[in-house]
């Protein structure tokens, strides 16, 4: 099958060329040029100016879990919710996605292992029916429990994919990572249980004392994931990095990438030893990091990320980096870059995320208007209309 995008503001990896025309045949980009006058094919579909970009590679999204349970109480079938994220997902422009499923025991985020397995499950159904996008992982992994790498041990090892799912080692006890000043961890609770700091104190200091008694457990987990990396059964990250130090360790036991470090001085570690690095996007739009961590912007100024994540809103890659470049803190291509090529690297996938013969054919039409964008029109390699089956009425 052959497809043609003419009158394009094409993005490329180095530059954009104006009035471009764009050609796929059988899911392959073959062609990437000026349009020339009288030459276009009848045909073609005109994009009339509108911006051309390689759709979008997400490496880290929990927008699944909002989807699952969009409100307390009111969850939702799995696969229904995995089917209804994959148009949203779509619409933002992301062609590939990894699901951020959540090998964890935290009732407050509504995350639970036998919830870890069903999305697991659902999403490789999605992947292997008619999908709109490209279906992945990202499992993360609580350092701190043993049930959760028990869990995930059969599920990492029955995959079959063509490069290695991604996994996160995570740490989310207050006073680390993320939280590691605790007081944003307490104003959360007060925020999310409706209650007094007080009580969101006492909450915590709980917290931290029940986890304290299976920090023994956090070496294990590393242990193990440093054999998946070795044997190249998993992409391992390390996620929240706060010291260079704590990045040294992880690239001594394979770990290749820095997701959302929340200091300068674990970024720059993450630099200087070749680890590729992922900042939220959120981040970007909002400013800064709601738990007073490094804002994404100072990391995207010092040269200090290779690419923006979704983190939990599908439509925030897109729009921060048409923000990034509007307000010219990198030029438009450098922008892109950092929601296709860039997590495309970090993903270790090697066929997308750049307007290049030869390339999947993963193509977004985007329109700015307010210093907003619009997806008008996505275009997956892998598109088709799948054979009509009976209506089934049964429930």
């Amino acid at each position: 099958m052959i497809n043609i995008f003419a009158h394009a503001t094409a993005v490329l990896p180095d530059r954009v060329i104006e009035d471009a025309l764009v050609a796929a045949e059988d899911g392959v980009i073959t062609e990437v040029t000026a349009a020339r006058p009288g030459a276009v094919p009848a045909e073609a579909v005109d994009l009339r100016g509108a911006l051309l970009l390689p759709g979008l590679v997400d490496t880290h999204s929990d927008g699944l879990e909002k989807e699952l349970n969009p409100r307390p109480n009111a969850e939702f079938d799995v696969d229904f919710a995995v089917a209804s994220f994959e148009g949203r997902v779509r619409a933002a422009g992301v062609t590939t996605i990894f699901h951020g499923i959540g090998y964890q025991t935290a009732p407050r985020k509504g995350r639970n292992l036998d919830q870890a397995v069903a999305i697991t499950e659902a999403v490789a159904r999605r992947a292997g029916g008619d999908p709109m996008v490209d279906h992945r992982y990202l499992f993360r992994l609580d350092a701190r429990d043993p049930a959760a790498l028990a869990a995930l041990e059969p599920r990492l090892a029955a995959l079959d994919t063509d490069v290695p799912p991604l996994v996160s080692y995570e740490d989310h006890t207050p006073g680390q990572g993320q939280y590691r000043d605790a007081v944003y961890y307490r104003k959360w609770l007060e925020g999310s249980q409706g209650i007094s700091a007080e009580q969101a104190q006492t909450m915590m200091d709980a917290l931290v004392a029940e986890r304290d008694t299976r920090a023994w457990h956090r070496p294990v987990a590393l242990n193990w994931l440093s054999e998946q990396a070795r044997t190249g059964r998993a992409r391992v990250l390390a996620h929240d990095p706060v010291t260079a130090e704590e990045v040294a360790l992880a690239h001594e036991r394979g770990v290749r990438v820095a997701e959302f470090p929340t200091t300068v001085g674990a970024a720059r570690a993450a630099r200087e030893l070749g680890l590729d690095i992922v900042a939220g996007a959120p981040n970007v739009l909002r400013g800064g990091s709601h738990s007073g961590n490094v804002a994404a912007r100072e990391l995207i100024a010092a040269g200090l990320a290779d690419a923006l994540s979704s983190d939990y809103l599908p439509a925030a890659m897109l729009a921060a980096a048409m923000r990034l470049a509007a307000d010219g803190l990198v030029p438009l291509h450098r922008a892109v870059a950092l929601v296709t090529s860039g997590p495309a690297r970090v993903a270790g996938l090697t066929d997308r995320g750049r307007l290049v013969p030869g390339a999947r054919a993963d193509l977004v039409a985007v329109t700015v208007t307010g210093g907003w964008p619009t997806v008008r029109l996505s275009h997956c390699a892998a598109d088709r209309i799948p054979e009509a089956r009976p209506l089934e009425l049964s429930w």
